[in-house]
């Protein structure tokens, strides 16, 4: 089946989605899931949030394929604070060769410095990925984030800028290096709409991005996205995108699931 019909056969089961009662999970998007703009709020104080192979399809003009899995982990270590082990993996099929393998180990930390109240709520992130696997880079790279989140009576609005540290990419893993999100620095916003009844949440974003190698162009990004509360503890997302500027003006399509427990 191809990605394109495993996005509309999932799009099918959101809207089909029964009521979950008292469910927030929905409610906290993070960065890839499904948008790259996330939201301000960390995974609650004790929980832990397993997100399971979350896949990301990609396709380049040059009919270059691009697949990503990071399966993840995000750990509620302190209050309005998470800690997030995530291993990205790569499969790249152009019509010359094809590649696949690990392409680092990632850890991440997340502070939110406020619960949002008559000012947005406030964020700030770093993250490490680290050279580990066939297709990782040869050198870490550390990022450093800051996001905001804004609720009103409609709807949600985010905004996050980051930057990241650490030399352009070289060598062999040149289409590979980190994974496919690696920029290095980004800036965009997201608007989210919820149906608290339905367990329901849809986002549109908009951003622009430096890729890690110094001579690339800035890319300009668009993407739609959604998230439901299957059951208590069992939460499901599908986006879908383009990059809008640059050479590699690619299609993306990015679907997973995330399950929530909480630590005695």
């Amino acid at each position: 089946m191809s990605a394109m019909r495993i996005a509309i056969a999932s799009l099918v089961v959101l809207f089909g989605a029964s009521d979950v009662a008292a469910q927030t999970d929905y409610y906290n998007t993070g960065a890839g899931r499904p948008m790259r703009i996330e939201d301000a709020l960390p995974v609650e104080y004790r929980a832990v949030e397993l997100t399971l192979l979350p896949i990301r399809w990609e396709r380049a003009p040059n009919a270059t394929h691009r697949w990503s899995v990071e399966p993840e982990a995000a750990i509620g270590v302190l209050p309005r604070t998470q800690l997030q082990i995530g291993l990205p993996m790569a499969l790249i099929d152009s019509r010359s060769t094809s590649v696949r393998g690990i392409s680092g180990v990632e850890v991440a930390l997340m502070h939110t410095l406020n619960a949002e109240t008559a000012i947005p709520a406030f964020a700030f992130a770093v993250d490490a990925l680290l050279p580990v696997g066939s297709l990782s880079a040869e050198s870490p790279y550390g990022t450093v984030k800051g996001i905001v989140t804004r609720t009103t009576r409609g709807v949600r609005l985010h905004a996050n800028a980051q930057y990241t540290a650490g030399p352009s990419p070289r060598g062999a893993n040149d289409d590979a290096v980190t994974h496919a999100e690696a920029s290095r620095w980004l800036a965009g916003v997201a608007v989210d709409k919820t149906l608290p009844l339905r367990s329901m949440l849809f986002s549109v974003e908009t951003f622009a991005e430096q890729p890690l190698a110094a001579s690339a162009p800035v890319a300009w990004s668009a993407g739609v996205g959604a998230r439901v509360q299957l059951a208590p503890r069992w939460a499901f997302d599908v986006g879908g995108g383009r990059r809008l500027t640059a050479h590699d003006q690619a299609w993306y399509v990015t679907f997973g699931s995330a399950y929530a427990v909480g630590i005695p």
